[in-house]
């Protein structure tokens, strides 16, 4: 079996890993498609160390993102229900439904906090009543809110 040879990414790969990662490879498709496509460059001492001191500030920016989410998670919670009116037909049953956007402009309303409407996940809203609704704030942290669907 043949030696593995120690790369540096200096762009994205595809199934091997992203840019700045150490990565071990066939000393074949190091030579021959990594290094002279400038996918990847050799390991040196120089060059573990800004790898290091990449990580640990990728490391501090990511507490800092779930701090600030943690944040947003205690200021939504303080708001007790949010309340979207739409228009109402038969039976209570609501024209069109509630959308994550409609979700993510009551939330700015309420709280004045930017929220992306792709973090949020609610269930089928057709009729009037009170629906819980989860939004992803960060990988480790999730908000639940209640949301309350009143006529217009």
């Amino acid at each position: 079996m043949a030696k593995r040879v120690q790369l540096v990414l200096t762009k994205d790969v595809s199934k091997l890993g992203k840019s700045g990662d150490l990565v071990d490879v066939a000393p074949g498709y190091a030579r021959n498609y990594l290094i002279p496509q400038s996918l990847a460059t050799q390991v040196t001492p120089g060059i573990l160390r800004q790898v290091e001191r990449r990580r640990e500030q990728e490391r501090q920016r990511q507490l800092e993102l779930k701090q600030q989410a943690q944040e947003q998670k205690a200021a939504l919670e303080k708001v007790a229900k949010l309340t979207i009116a739409k228009q109402v037909g038969e039976n209570e049953a609501i024209f069109g439904t509630v959308t994550t956007q409609d979700v993510a402009d009551a939330i700015k309303a309420a709280t004045s906090q930017e929220i992306d409407k792709r973090g949020i996940t609610i269930p089928d809203i057709n009729h009037l009543g009170t629906y819980k609704a989860e939004i992803k704030l960060h990988s480790e942290v999730t908000a639940q809110i209640d949301i309350e669907v009143v006529a217009s």
